[in-house]
C-alpha cells in the first residue's frame, strides 16, 4: 500500500492553525498571575499540547470527514489530491488522537479532561452521525470553545494546579464567544462547497452580507463587555488598550462589510489580529490583578 510522504502528513496537520490555541493557552497561563520560574517545562508542554497535538488533530479529522467537500472547494489538499492515498487520513486522525491524549494524561487530570472534551468536540465537529459543522451555529460554537475557551482555561489550571478564578473563566468564556465571530469569516472560503454537498454554514445560510454582518457583531459585543470588565476590576490603562484595538476593527470592519466574499480572508489577517493582541491584553489586566492578591 502507497505511503504518505511526511511533507503530506504536515500539511494535513495544517501547523498554520495551531497559532490561535497555542496563543490562547498562553493567555490563559498569562492571566493566572503565577510566575512561570521553574514551570517552563510545563508551560511548552501544555502549548504543544494544545497546538501540534489536539488542534493538529482536529484538522486532521476535518479534512478526512470533508475529503468530499475539499475536492471541490481545495483540490490540492492532501486527501483530495492523492498524495494521502486510501485510509491513510483516518489512520493519522485516530494516531493523532491517541497521542494527544497520552500527552495530556501526562499533565494531570484537569488538563486531561479538558483534552478529552477538546478531542470529543473535534470528531462531533467534522464526524458522522453529529457532524456540528452541517450546522453553522453549532459547529462555528464548538471551534470557538475549541480554539479559545478551552485552552486559555486550561493555561491557567496548569499554572494554578486548582480551578481557575472566576475572572479567568469569564475572560476566556468572552474571548470564546467573539471567536464564534471569527468561525464564521473562515468558512467564507467554502461556500461553493457547502451550498453543494448541503452543510449550513452561516455564509451559507444567512447569505454572504447577513453572514458578515453577524461576524462583526458576534466578535465586537464580547470585547465592550470586557472593556467594561477591566474598568470594573481597576485596570484603566488596559480597559483603554483594548477600546482602542476595538476601534480600529471596527475601522477594518467598515471596509469588510463593503465586499465581505473578497475582504474575508484580508480582515482575518487584520482585525483577528487586532482582536487575540485585545486576548493578551485582557490577559495581562488580570494576571496583574490576581498576582497581588492574597
Amino acid at each position: 500500500m502507497a505511503r504518505p510522504s511526511l511533507s503530506a502528513v504536515l500539511e494535513l496537520l495544517k501547523p498554520i492553525t495551531w497559532f490561535p490555541p497555542m496563543w490562547a493557552f498562553g493567555c490563559g497561563v498569562v492571566s493566572s498571575g503565577v510566575s512561570t520560574q521553574g514551570r517552563w517545562p510545563l508551560v511548552v508542554a501544555g502549548i504543544l499540547l494544545a497546538g501540534p497535538l489536539v488542534c493538529a488533530t482536529s484538522q486532521a479529522v476535518n479534512d478526512w470527514f470533508d475529503r468530499h467537500v475539499d475536492a471541490i472547494n481545495e483540490p490540492n489538499r492532501p486527501i483530495p489530491s492523492g498524495r494521502i492515498p486510501g485510509r491513510w487520513g483516518l489512520w493519522v486522525a485516530i494516531a493523532w488522537t491517541l497521542l494527544s491524549l497520552f500527552a495530556a494524561a501526562t499533565l494531570g487530570a484537569f488538563v486531561f479532561g479538558a483534552a478529552v472534551v477538546g478531542l470529543v468536540l473535534a470528531w462531533a465537529y467534522s464526524a458522522p452521525p453529529v457532524r456540528l459543522k452541517r450546522n453553522g451555529w453549532w459547529g462555528n460554537a464548538a471551534c470557538a470553545a475549541c480554539y479559545e475557551g478551552l485552552p486559555w482555561i486550561t493555561g491557567a489550571a496548569v499554572m494554578l494546579a486548582a480551578q481557575p478564578d472566576w475572572r479567568i473563566l469569564a475572560l476566556a468564556g468572552l474571548y470564546s464567544v467573539g471567536a464564534h465571530g471569527i468561525m464564521t469569516l473562515n468558512d467564507f472560503k467554502s461556500i461553493e462547497g457547502d451550498t453543494k454537498v448541503g452543510i449550513a454554514s452561516l455564509p451559507v445560510s444567512l447569505g454572504v452580507t447577513g453572514a458578515a454582518r453577524l461576524a462583526c457583531l458576534v466578535m465586537t459585543v464580547p470585547q465592550l463587555v470586557v472593556v467594561a470588565l477591566l474598568a470594573a476590576w481597576d485596570a484603566p490603562w488596559h480597559a483603554a488598550i483594548v477600546a482602542a484595538l476595538l476601534l480600529a476593527q471596527l475601522a477594518l470592519m467598515v471596509r469588510f462589510l463593503d465586499r465581505p466574499l473578497e475582504r474575508a480572508t484580508w480582515y482575518s489577517g487584520t482585525g483577528v489580529t487586532l482582536y487575540v493582541l485585545g486576548m493578551l491584553t485582557a490577559a495581562l489586566a488580570l494576571g496583574a490583578s490576581l498576582a497581588v492578591t492574597p
